[in-house]
């Protein structure tokens, strides 16, 4: 079976890390236990599906996320993966991209042989676990499928290279324990406070919790049960009540351009130009005057796990010390915001505004504030656990 051989060291932001050789069969079997007997397949997405006819997307250009899903995972399984685990199946499908995180897939899919499948009667009903590789998160959609089809599953959206060794190298009961040391010393917030610096100005968000459970992404998928894995894991995360305030955003597809988004009510009610293109903040503000849910305020989620940054949300997200709000869909992690609210299908997505020193390097988050009742304390100084945070880990 096709793994890595030898340890990876990489830089975090807590000095380098030593991780173990990825190793397929343990990923999947720490992930997914019980897993002997079950029937497996891969779903990724392409421009155009039918490229995944005899694997016609290898020989071309572009493509990197689905290159390595079948380096990594269908040459892993074919290659011994399956029989070690006691897997069968193996199949692999194409569906055409969404364009958007955490968008509704399509009703249909072309698998290795050329023919199209429905994803429902095909993919959903007859397998067990489903692994999405792809380049836009498929969390909300699967989940909402595997609840209604009765499946596990993951979804490993920007797959690269430092993920697999890193981020999906890991002991992931290791890291649901860290994970769950973070959340019983955060759960049943009233509120979190989030001060931003970016041109010289502070800026405070704050997210109103009203007490709730704080819940948490931890890469263990286990029973027979519905369920979906978002890999690599390793976060606590709540789904705000309210929010008001202000807070930076950098946009993902203009990264040089940054805007005040200001929030009332839970929902981003106005944005103000920064620095970078204009054009790109007053686009942003047409989508919210013509589709305003896109600005409600669906999560606000901590990193737990110490991570090399990788340029891919999926993992970077998920490093101690960084922080990220969500705005739009929020049904995957229990809240009320659906793809039926929005005025657009195309704009019930899910999109995450993270906060990492290598990434928003002009974004500055000198503090993030946690409070109970009349008790308060400090959870993140500048990038880093502060004292209270780290206390939990120990």
């Amino acid at each position: 079976m096709t793994q890595a051989t030898i340890p990876h060291t990489y830089p975090t932001l807590d000095g380098d890390r030593n991780f173990p050789a990825f190793d397929l069969s343990k990923l999947l079997k720490t992930v997914f236990d019980p897993i002997d007997g079950c029937r497996v397949c891969m779903l990724i997405d392409l421009d155009d599906p039918s490229k995944v006819k005899d694997f016609a997307f290898l020989n071309e250009s572009g493509y990197p996320v689905q290159k390595k899903a079948h380096e990594v995972f269908y040459t892993g399984l074919h290659d011994g993966g399956m029989s070690v685990l006691g897997l069968n199946g193996g199949e692999l499908f194409a569906y055409k991209t969404t364009g958007g995180s955490n968008l509704e897939l399509p009703e249909a899919a072309v698998d290795t042989k050329g023919n199209t499948v429905n994803l429902v009667e095909d993919v959903y009903k007859p397998y067990d676990l489903i692994l999405c590789i792809s380049d836009y998160s498929a969390t909300a959609p699967l989940t909402a499928h595997a609840k209604a089809y009765d499946f596990r599953g993951s979804t490993m959206h920007g797959l690269n290279d430092i993920i697999v060794n890193s981020g999906l190298a890991v002991d992931y009961r290791e890291v649901s324990k860290e994970a769950e040391k973070l959340r019983l010393g955060l759960t049943k917030a009233d509120k979190v406070e989030i001060d931003f610096e970016v041109a010289g100005n502070t800026h405070t968000l704050t997210l109103h919790l009203g007490g709730q459970e704080a819940q948490k992404s931890h890469g263990l998928c286990h029973g027979r049960g519905p369920d979906i894995a978002n890999l690599p894991a390793g976060e606590v995360y709540f789904v705000p009540t309210g929010a008001d305030g202000v807070f930076p955003m950098q946009y993902e597809e203009d990264p040089d351009t940054i805007a005040l988004q200001h929030v009332k009510d839970g929902r981003i009610v106005d944005v103000e130009f920064v620095t970078g293109n204009p054009e790109t903040v007053e686009a942003h503000k047409k989508k919210l005057i013509s589709d305003p849910v896109t600005g409600e305020i669906g999560e606000l989620g901590l990193g737990t796990q110490v991570m090399p940054f990788c340029e891919a949300d999926i993992q970077d997200e998920k490093t101690l010390g960084t922080v990220h709000v969500a705005t739009g869909r929020s049904d995957h992690l229990g809240g009320h915001l659906v793809p039926g609210m929005f005025a657009e299908a195309q704009n019930a997505s899910h999109d995450d505004i993270l906060f990492h020193p290598k990434k928003t390097t002009r974004i500055g988050v000198p503090q993030v504030r946690w409070f109970q009742g009349d008790r308060q304390e400090v959870i993140i100084e500048n990038y880093k656990p502060a004292a209270y945070m780290r206390g939990l880990l120990d």
